[in-house]
């Protein structure tokens, strides 16, 4: 496991360019499956919406395993190889960061945190309500006033420490497990992009998809690098972001469709 996580480390920001590729690869993979789906819907004539509800159902439900197991792997085992793993990979990372490749890191991951996140929040709630749209400025409000308080109970739940950082580049307090930024880029930038697809023209939909995928993956993968959060926290932060996305989104297309009833 040392080689790996050696060979990790000494190519931290290829991968990270890698998984940002990958993650952009299956967003439009995803999006071509909605758009075959919208067009069958169509040819039907019934109204296309943007996550049925047994895919909705599938998602949740692979999330929450997902971070069940990662939660049993680092909290419940300590001495099982995802806790080595994390533990090798953040000293690697640093011993081996350079200065100015960590200074424009935080840069990055300073879009994902409370008061950036909050204040963009903010902006679009208003612009919805301007626009005279109550159902998505309502479903907006739920799902990004529901980040703290989620994200915050599972931390207090976990009690996991953060790993030793020294840099200075970003300074955290509280908890690590799981990552708050990451939950709350899945949701942030995940609910924007349902918003933009509910209410841009179809031919942007596809870039819409390919930015919210590739903001979520920087946002998260910095965190990893900057050394502030393990590499589980942020799967972690991934996963149960994505549950409550799921969970907003999906009630948020019900609701639509009772409203057309």
């Amino acid at each position: 496991m040392n080689n790996l996580v050696d060979w990790i480390a000494t190519h931290a920001l290829p991968l990270w360019g890698t998984l940002l590729l990958l993650a952009m690869l299956c967003g439009d993979l995803a999006w071509q499956w909605n758009r075959r789906q919208r067009e069958a819907s169509l040819a039907r004539g019934v109204e296309p919406v943007v996550i049925r509800g047994r895919t909705a159902l599938l998602l949740v439900l692979a999330a929450m395993l997902l971070f069940a197991a990662i939660a049993i792997a680092v909290v419940v085992e300590a001495r099982s190889w995802l806790s080595g793993f994390d533990t090798s990979l953040a000293q690697d990372l640093r011993d081996r960061m350079q200065p100015t490749v960590l200074h424009v890191v935080a840069i990055v991951s300073h879009l994902g945190d409370l008061w950036s996140v909050a204040t963009a929040a903010a902006v679009v709630l208003s612009i919805l309500l301007w626009r005279r749209l109550p159902a998505l400025a309502t479903a907006w409000a739920i799902a990004l006033f529901g980040i703290v308080p989620l994200n915050s109970g599972l931390k207090l739940w976990f009690q996991r420490p953060r790993p030793l950082y020294d840099r200075g580049y970003i300074v955290e307090h509280g908890w690590s497990f799981p990552s708050g930024h990451a939950f709350g880029a899945m949701v942030f930038y995940g609910m924007l992009a349902y918003v933009l697809l509910r209410v841009l023209p179809h031919r942007w939909h596809r870039l819409v998809v390919a930015v919210a995928v590739a903001m979520v993956t920087i946002i998260g993968v910095s965190r990893i690098v900057l050394q502030v959060h393990y590499f589980s926290d942020v799967m972690a932060g991934y996963a149960s972001g994505l549950v409550w996305l799921v969970l907003c989104i999906a009630s948020a297309e019900a609701w639509r469709r009772r409203t057309r009833r």
